[in-house]
């Protein structure tokens, strides 16, 4: 599953880097190529400096080795290897008019270390996969938010009806900024530790998330083409700016993602390419009522059924 896992998202990462370069019209992604020292590595693909995208990443990585102690506290285990494999990507956008996407799609696998298998491999205790969707706008427009969101219920209704409502519901309360008491966005998907059942073996669990991964493209792209040459003012600019900081501020203080990457040893300048290139921070900062601006923070207090 591993090998299938990491060729898919090889091939992923080709397909969205293709199709961002495209809408983009101008801007190509550089890439690195990296080992990490405890074992595996990874393919960052980074753009900057675009027509239409400021700054993003789409990255793959595949690292393994001996489980962090941070980590065996995490999952509660003792000593343990581990093997893990995905693709993030998070897009900026130059215009406030066109929303921040963050999307991440991986799998675990956590193996015995006292036991190897007559074939010379280990045996697996522990495997799951995770992953999602999820969009930030600086400026709500409503028929964007529902298109992003039928295009994730069209991926999940191909698998199992119940998987939308449930997925939305837990990326509602992941993307949540505690301290700040309001989503990061208008949510998507988000789900984790999906793991072999009676009524999904990990094959079925691979093409659901490979479903989901494949949706990518049709939920976002026509929201850039439509939004990429709407005009825009300074002050708006700076609206984009004030809200990345709190994109900035989830990351930084809640997202799992950052966390797992910087207690594994990973590659600081991958894991915090999800940070935006300019950021600003006001004191005490307050949207005019009853403006576009109050407007999405009103949006982002309680999540919105963008289905019915």
């Amino acid at each position: 599953m591993k090998d299938k896992f990491l060729k898919y998202i090889q091939n992923l990462q080709d397909q969205i880097v293709a199709g961002l370069e495209a809408v983009d019209g101008q801007a190509k992604f550089r890439e690195d190529l990296w080992e990490r020292p405890e074992g595996g590595g990874g393919r960052t693909r980074v753009i900057e400096n675009g027509k239409v995208i400021e700054k993003g990443g789409v990255n793959i990585s595949a690292v393994h080795g001996k489980l962090p102690e941070a980590m065996q506290k995490m999952f509660n285990v003792g000593e343990a290897d581990f093997f893990a494999c995905g693709l993030s990507l998070v897009i900026h956008p130059k215009s406030p008019m066109v929303p921040t996407v963050h999307a991440n799609w991986r799998y675990f696998e956590m193996y015995d270390t006292s036991t190897e298998l007559s074939t010379g491999s280990r045996k697996v205790i522990n495997s799951w996969f995770g992953g999602g969707q999820d969009l930030t706008p600086y400026y709500l427009f409503e028929e964007d938010a529902k298109h992003f969101h039928q295009t994730c219920k069209k991926a999940c209704d191909k698998h199992n009806s119940e998987f939308y409502p449930k997925y939305k519901k837990q990326c509602d309360a992941y993307f949540w900024n505690a301290h700040r008491h309001e989503a990061r966005g208008i949510g998507g998907l988000f789900f984790d530790y999906c793991k072999e059942t009676d009524d999904m073996k990990m094959d079925d669990w691979f093409n659901f998330v490979s479903e989901v991964g494949n949706s990518f493209l049709e939920a976002y792209l026509p929201i850039v083409e439509k939004r990429k040459n709407l005009p825009y003012t300074e002050a708006q600019k700076t609206w984009q700016e004030i809200r990345r900081g709190r994109y900035v501020e989830f990351n930084l203080v809640h997202d799992k993602g950052t966390l797992f990457g910087l207690r594994t040893n990973g590659r600081i300048e991958s894991i915090l390419m999800s940070l935006p290139p300019h950021v600003q921070w006001v004191y005490d900062h307050h949207p005019e009522p009853n403006s576009e601006e109050e407007k999405l923070i009103k949006v982002l207090e309680n999540p919105i059924d963008w289905i019915n």
